[in-house]
């Protein structure tokens, strides 16, 4: 089976609110909502990958030293394993902005639960409400 590794970030605001993305139809999984991120291309670290997706879809700026590892999911779908790294970020640069059509909503860590999400994110929010 192929593993499949993707970045995830959990943006967190000044109100403790965290950013989750709809994604969009004609994607897998379309009208789910998600933590921003992306599939880590080849001789990139997640960090990178993070930083750059970021960048591309929500026309944010990130440092590295903002992103802060909290936890990763591991989830077998049908056609692939999905190996998924949680990072934190508090601090970035520029506004929120979504740049690929996708719907974003700023939740509350106790909200999260009424979003319909993809099967490997659903156990990242446990670790989001403890963390908040």
């Amino acid at each position: 089976m192929t593993i499949v590794l993707v970045a995830a970030c959990a943006l967190i605001d000044t109100d403790g609110r965290v950013l989750l993305a709809q994604r969009p139809e004609g994607k897998p999984m379309a009208g789910l909502w998600e933590f921003p991120g992306g599939k880590v291309e080849p001789g990139e670290r997640p960090e990178q990958s993070l930083i750059r997706e970021l960048n591309e879809e929500l026309g944010i700026t990130v440092k590295e030293a903002c992103l802060a590892p909290l936890t990763f999911a591991s989830h077998s779908y049908p056609d692939f394993h999905l190996l998924m790294p949680l990072f934190v970020c508090r601090r970035w640069e520029g506004t929120v902005t979504p740049l690929e059509g996708q719907r974003l909503a700023w939740v509350r860590p106790n909200k999260l639960r009424d979003y319909a999400m993809p099967e490997a994110d659903v156990p990242l929010i446990s670790h989001l409400m403890a963390l908040l």
